[in-house]
């Protein structure tokens, strides 16, 4: 009888605290703003995690002291509040707080260093464009990394908006699909296989544009119709 009575007791008191710890959670989301998932900075990820975390610990765990809990996920949820106030009044904290968008790629070139800084690898950086509909680089005038993780893209003059149909161009198929050749100094060589291609070729491309080693080259894109876009290293890496 005394087991049952625990077991009741035990199973209302969750009930009680996961109520509780819904509703404030629902009041606390309120005030925090309404940024979408695809907006939120890396801050706001982890903050959103960790008040979620401690709602879940209130709900279920029993052991963890229910004021406790609940003055903590309120105080946590303050605080962002806080840093968010703070950040929309003072430029630095916002950059302290969120970082600052980042140019990748400057009038057509991949800028290397920025790359490094945002931590990014030229698949990452692929990755980003192809979710933008933009599968070459050569296309690319200005990319942008945000925030938040996502990529803005400025096209290079001539390809934002009409297409072939409009201006009634050529609408022959590509032959290839824009795939990168060379890798940070480094011939990708799968590809090259994929594509029938041999590292002859590469070679004989490379010449043609004066240069003699692949190591001076940071990034090779085959283009669909089977040029080969270059782009450098700068001179500080060679």
């Amino acid at each position: 009888m005394e087991h049952t009575d625990f077991f009741k007791l035990d199973f209302w008191e969750m009930i009680l605290r996961t109520t509780v710890a819904f509703f404030v959670l629902l009041i606390l989301a309120r005030f925090m703003g309404k940024k979408q998932i695809s907006q939120l900075t890396f801050f706001h990820y982890v903050t959103g995690i960790t008040i979620g975390s401690i709602a879940a610990a209130i709900a279920s765990e029993s052991e963890t002291p229910f004021m406790d809990g609940l003055v903590a996920m309120i105080w946590w949820a303050a605080l962002t509040i806080l840093m968010n106030y703070i950040a929309m009044k003072s430029k630095k904290a916002r950059v302290i707080l969120d970082d600052k968008p980042m140019i990748i790629i400057h009038e057509g070139k991949i800028e290397e260093e920025a790359l490094r800084k945002a931590r990014l690898t030229l698949n990452d950086l692929n990755m980003l464009l192809r979710e933008q509909s933009i599968f070459s680089i050569k296309d690319v005038y200005f990319a942008i990394f945000e925030v938040n993780g996502s990529m803005s893209v400025m096209k290079r003059t001539g390809l934002e908006n009409a297409t072939k149909a409009d201006v009634k161009a050529s609408t022959k198929e590509s032959k290839y699909i824009p795939t990168e050749i060379i890798s940070d100094g480094e011939l990708v060589l799968e590809n090259l296989v994929e594509l029938n291609l041999t590292e002859q070729w590469v070679y004989d491309q490379l010449k043609k544009k004066g240069i003699n080693r692949v190591d001076q080259v940071f990034y090779a894109e085959l283009q669909g119709n089977g040029d080969l876009h270059i782009d450098e290293r700068t001179a500080k890496d060679n």
